[in-house]
């Protein structure tokens, strides 16, 4: 899977736990939170989706890495090609 696979994968989380919200023009560099409305239970349920949908693990300790697109991909692309 390449990083703009687990991108897209984490804007189609983001468009079914904040529908309201418009990911078309998102920034992959800067901070999620900074781009969009999306407060800490928004960031847990992204975190509670990798999971049930993906089987993808994210322990506490890691969500800082989950910040912006960036680094989402830089960080949940080897667990996606590790399964």
């Amino acid at each position: 899977m390449t990083e703009d696979q687990v991108k897209q994968i984490v804007i189609d989380i983001i468009d079914e736990i904040a529908p309201d919200e418009d990911t078309t023009g998102l920034k992959p560099e800067v901070n999620l939170r900074d781009q969009m409305d999306l407060d800490s239970m928004d960031f847990l349920d992204i975190v509670m989706e990798l999971r049930k949908q993906h089987g993808i693990e994210v322990p506490e300790e890691d969500y800082p890495k989950l910040a912006s697109l960036d680094s989402c991909a830089e960080y949940l692309t080897p667990k996606f090609n590790a399964k």
